[in-house]
């Protein structure tokens, strides 16, 4: 017995099941986000006057990853109405294109956790804070090696948006006997990373998800085209209406965490 509504639009709804359940999932999805953002909110606004980090993600390279995602869900788009005018071959280059730029998105993330992990904060026992990234850590050495700079007050390396005087990096090389503690830029290191990790981390882990679905439709998932389009067509829209979502909650991640 062939399952009902799988293609046709049910009365009641006027939508075929796929599309009822997208948007049930979809929902469930924005109290997930809603409440991180929430949390977010509550975080920052209980943080202590001066010591919550501005300046700390690089703005541009966040700026190429937002123009990356919208230009994904336009191809996803134009993948869609490339099967509802029966162009299989546009779909194929339109869906390949938004399978490209999912992974290009990763891979600039993938920079920016990068450059976070290998950045430090080190304490140091005459009371200095020395912030920058690892050039040389050997635990043989009796130093490291780092590309940053010295403060005194280590409120001076929060607000790094509104310091009148330029931060110059140059190349420190700090004995070992002088670290008091020495903390990578992880989740673990501010309450701030700490959301930010979470928040970006599971995008991203929906942006994979999304890929993944999108390359199976793309690639071995294509062959229902062949015996029953309609029903592959709306395969398509649904991964479509995914892939508009986590396009959405980045255009509110992107401002939230980079400029404001």
């Amino acid at each position: 017995m062939d399952i009902p509504y799988t293609v046709q639009p049910r009365e009641d709804t006027g939508l075929y099941n796929a599309k009822v359940g997208i948007w049930l999932f979809l929902a469930s999805e924005v109290m997930l986000f809603g409440a991180l953002f929430s949390s977010y909110i509550l975080l920052r606004v209980g943080a202590p006057e001066g010591y919550w980090p501005r300046g700390w993600l690089n703005v541009p390279i966040g700026t190429v990853n937002t123009l990356v995602l919208i230009t994904s869900s336009i191809t996803t788009v134009m993948a869609w109405a490339s099967l509802k005018m029966n162009q299989f071959g546009r779909f194929k280059v339109y869906h390949a294109c938004t399978l490209l730029l999912a992974m290009t998105f990763v891979c600039i993330k993938s920079y920016e956790y990068h450059d976070k992990f290998t950045h430090y904060e080190i304490t140091l026992t005459d009371g200095r804070f020395a912030d920058g990234h690892i050039v040389a850590n050997d635990p043989k050495a009796d130093h490291v090696v780092i590309s940053g700079r010295y403060v005194r007050d280590r409120k001076d390396l929060f607000d790094l948006e509104t310091r009148k005087a330029p931060h110059h990096h140059e190349e420190i090389s700090i004995a070992r006997s002088q670290i008091a503690k020495m903390e990578r830029y992880g989740p673990w290191h501010h309450t701030y990373l700490a959301i930010y990790f979470t928040l970006t981390g599971l995008h991203a882990l929906h942006v994979i998800g999304g890929a993944i679905v999108i390359g199976f439709l793309w690639g071995p998932g294509s062959k229902l085209w062949k015996t029953d389009p309609e029903r592959f067509t709306n395969r398509v829209e649904i991964s479509g209406l995914f892939w508009h979502f986590v396009d959405l909650v980045w255009i509110f991640l992107f401002p939230v965490l980079y400029l404001i």
